[in-house]
């Protein structure tokens, strides 16, 4: 079976024009499983490591690059790469997922699921806080919130207040096309980091944890009337 992708929003309904409009965008999904048993990259459920981080969409998860976020201000040489994460210290593991989303993109859910708690083999985690933002951070970072941290085997999901609304509503202009000289393209970075936390913790050896984002690609022409999806014209 073949695969195929493809540019720009993907429009859903049954009432294209006039004031009753009932077109809605199509909910996209990146994910990744973290395994903490997997060291090898490019291997099923690639759990990283002290300062790596992953990247994955139902694919082998690779080790994900996080770039400086842009601003939206192109740069002839492309975009640098950001310091690592922090590394791993005993109590305190720093594990988490890159996603690149389309430049705009609206974010409906970022999931957490705690399958299994990370242990050592001797010592498990207590907390498991996530941070999500457009780089590598341990504070709030610009595209959501999750309210407290996880400490069992269950699900959360972020929340957004204040400027982080706007941000997960439009994504920001992160990081440029990667070809250096090429028409300025951007994409969203989404940078979801897991500080986790427990007496004596040391690198986890065992524990799945599950990173899910939902989100729709907007289209910054609707309303239009000479561009698609205001309607057809033959």
């Amino acid at each position: 079976m073949g695969r195929s992708t493809f540019e720009g929003p993907v429009l859903s309904g049954d009432n294209r024009f006039g004031p009753l409009r009932d077109v809605g965008y199509t909910d996209l999904v990146q994910t990744a499983l973290l395994d903490f048993s997997v060291t090898t990259p490019n291997t099923q459920n690639y759990g990283g490591g002290s300062q790596v981080f992953v990247t994955s969409n139902n694919i082998p998860n690779g080790q994900g690059v996080i770039y400086n976020p842009q601003a939206g201000v192109y740069s002839n040489t492309g975009p640098t790469v950001a310091t690592l994460p922090t590394a791993d210290t005993t109590g305190t593991i720093y594990r988490g997922v890159v996603f690149y989303l389309p430049y705009s993109s609206n974010i409906s859910d970022v999931i957490v699921d705690v399958g299994t708690l990370p242990t050592d083999g001797t010592h498990t985690a207590s907390s498991i806080q996530p941070y999500v933002s457009n780089k590598f951070t341990t504070t709030t970072g610009v595209y959501g919130t999750f309210a407290s941290a996880i400490t069992s085997t269950t699900s959360a999901s972020a929340i957004y207040p204040g400027t982080q609304l706007p941000n997960s509503s439009y994504t920001l202009q992160d990081v440029q096309n990667l070809q250096p000289g090429n028409q300025p393209t951007w994409f969203s970075q989404v940078v979801v980091t897991l500080a986790i936390t427990g007496s004596s913790l040391g690198t986890p050896t065992t524990g799945q944890i599950g990173v899910t984002i939902r989100y729709a690609q907007n289209d910054m022409n609707i309303g239009n009337a000479t561009t698609y999806p205001y309607g057809n014209f033959d």
